[in-house]
């Protein structure tokens, strides 16, 4: 198939891009390639998929918040399924500049859909995130529980996202799947979620800022487990649900082709055992410095991931401690000595 990732210089987006290349598929990636943190890292993930990528690999060096450039690239391409991982990162920077989670999360993602709609593609998936959950506190976290209390901006668009894409699913017949993604981690990770920061201020001698006395729990989830759920539910076209009633409705399917699925572990760890995983992956002993639960933070997130499990299959395959391990062995191999690894 001919698919488009949309944030392939990002995280998930580059690992999902390298997934859909060995298997066979021809990829176009979409990146602004901003510098909401670090663009050497995203240049380098870049660099691998040319590489690696063959002439099965294009990448397009723009913003989906450029209606233009969004329109040219479905005019110039022709895709069998579209994945838009495109979005501001980041739950804390949305309290400091929730300007820009609206240019990238909302009108970015209108422009994807209306491409989508009007080059009539198959089924466009797309990130949301658990963090749409916001004050729910029923554990484990469920796709099929209302979800209309989130705690910070970041969250509010990612909700945003799921609406929209369902009005689009309603008034036009376009599939579309969400995926709740929770606390990714692994190799070729974000340098402003926890596993990197630790990791760099262990290494470097500097004490770590452990928030809520490391007394949450967090449901992490290994990099690998996210791209195989991510390229399932891209491969499955969401289709209407012919038992939705109304009367009672359920907010993950839907009389139009729409459908949300949690992408979790399913076994959340205690933030003070993470760290615990990553002292010794390190063989260093952190210095933490505990403080309190930062605004807008949760204080645990459990995936409930039986739907995804029932309809596509999904099992996360990788412990807390193995994927820790690996995202160690990256860190040292990729950054050595040099500086700046933030």
């Amino acid at each position: 198939m001919k698919v488009l990732v949309t944030g392939n210089a990002g995280f998930i987006g580059f690992h999902v891009t390298r997934a859909l290349l060995a298997r066979g598929d021809e990829v176009v990636g979409f990146d602004s390639v901003n510098d909401y943190y670090d663009p050497r890292l995203k240049e380098a993930r870049l660099a691998y998929l040319v590489e690696g990528g063959g002439p099965g690999y294009t990448f397009i060096r723009d913003n989906i918040a450029d209606r233009a450039a969004v329109a040219a690239c479905f005019a110039a391409h022709r895709f069998d399924r579209v994945i838009n991982l495109a979005a501001q990162a980041g739950v804390r920077y949305s309290i400091e500049n929730p300007y820009s989670y609206v240019e990238s999360n909302l009108v970015g993602f209108l422009n994807i859909l209306e491409a989508c709609r009007h080059a009539n593609v198959a089924h466009l998936t797309y990130a949301s995130s658990s963090s749409v959950y916001g004050a729910n506190t029923t554990m484990p976290l469920s796709e099929h529980a209302i979800a209309d209390h989130p705690l910070q901006f970041y969250a509010a668009t990612k909700r945003a996202n799921e609406l929209m894409a369902h009005s689009y699913s309603s008034l036009f017949a376009l599939p579309t799947t969400g995926l709740r993604f929770f606390t990714v981690y692994g190799p070729w990770g974000r340098p402003d979620m926890a596993l990197f920061t630790f990791t760099r201020d262990i290494l470097e001698g500097r004490p770590i800022r452990v928030f809520n006395y490391g007394n949450h729990k967090r449901d992490f989830t290994y990099i690998d487990d996210i791209v195989t759920g991510v390229v399932r539910a891209s491969d499955r076209i969401a289709e209407p649900n012919p038992d939705w009633d109304g009367a009672r409705p359920d907010p993950a399917t839907s009389r139009a082709p729409f459908r949300l699925y949690n992408i979790g572990n399913s076994n959340p760890v205690l933030l003070t055992d993470y760290i615990d995983a990553i002292e010794r992956a390190l063989g260093r002993t952190a210095e933490r410095e505990l403080l309190p639960m930062q605004p807008g933070d949760v204080p645990d997130t459990h995936a409930d991931v039986s739907d995804l499990e029932t309809v596509l299959g999904y099992r996360p395959q990788v412990t807390v401690e193995e994927g820790v391990r690996r995202f160690v062995d990256w860190y040292l191999e990729y950054y050595g000595d040099r500086p700046g690894a933030a």
